[in-house]
């Protein structure tokens, strides 16, 4: 895909200096050749080329975030971490036998 998108920038880039140089041909022409030739249909094509990509990283990126809220729940109930139960912190004042 980079490969394309190189090859179709120097094309461009050679259609701009040929514009440029040219007897009939001015600077600003060849630089609406490159920029509306070029730089435009390109950045479109890249960008919805990459919208898979994208699309991919935005669901990673979720169900990380969901996997750490998960995690943070369970270390809430658990502050330990040693899988038991919780018992008292203190033990209750009663009377002895």
């Amino acid at each position: 895909m980079h490969l394309v998108a190189l090859a179709w920038i120097y094309v461009v880039l050679m259609m701009a200096l040929a514009e440029a140089l040219s007897p009939d041909g001015t600077v600003l022409g060849a630089v609406f050749t490159f920029l509306l030739y070029g730089l435009l249909p390109l950045s479109i094509v890249l960008y919805l080329m990459a919208t898979p990509m994208r699309r991919r990283a935005r669901q990673r990126a979720q169900a990380q975030a969901q996997a750490q809220a998960q995690a943070d729940t369970i270390s809430a109930a658990d502050p330990d971490r040693r899988g038991q139960t919780p018992g008292d912190a203190v033990a209750p004042i009663g009377k002895e036998p």
